[in-house]
């Protein structure tokens, strides 16, 4: 029969060997983000387990909830260089701004649109 080991031996034998391990408190939720899915963890317990220099994280438990990633290409062009578009080519700050959308917040390229 195999010899069960005592939790406070075991974690004698983790420190000489380098290894420490710490439980995490008050983790409300992990996410782990994929190129298609997110997958949502509710209430887990997450354990860091430190060997050598290298963090392993345990994630035990918790609501499981997949979704699906929508990609979404929301820019949002930054109000200096509207500014800086709309300074250069004498047009309106509006103006400016369509012209970096259509250019893809490319200055030089929105500049040479609007003054052409």
């Amino acid at each position: 029969m195999p010899r069960r080991v005592n939790p406070r031996e075991a974690k004698r034998m983790m420190q000489r060997m380098g290894m420490n391990m710490n439980a995490l408190s008050n983790v409300e939720e992990v996410i782990i983000k994929t190129a298609e899915k997110q997958i949502i963890i509710e209430q887990p317990e997450v354990s860091i387990l430190d060997m050598q220099g290298q963090k392993i994280f345990q994630v035990v438990g918790g609501e499981i909830t997949e979704t699906t990633e929508k990609t979404s290409s929301v820019s949002v062009t930054p109000k200096e260089d509207i500014k800086l578009v709309a300074d250069q080519t004498g047009k309106s700050l509006e103006e400016a701004k369509s012209a970096l959308k259509e250019c893809d917040g490319d200055l030089a390229k929105a500049i040479l649109l609007l003054q052409s």
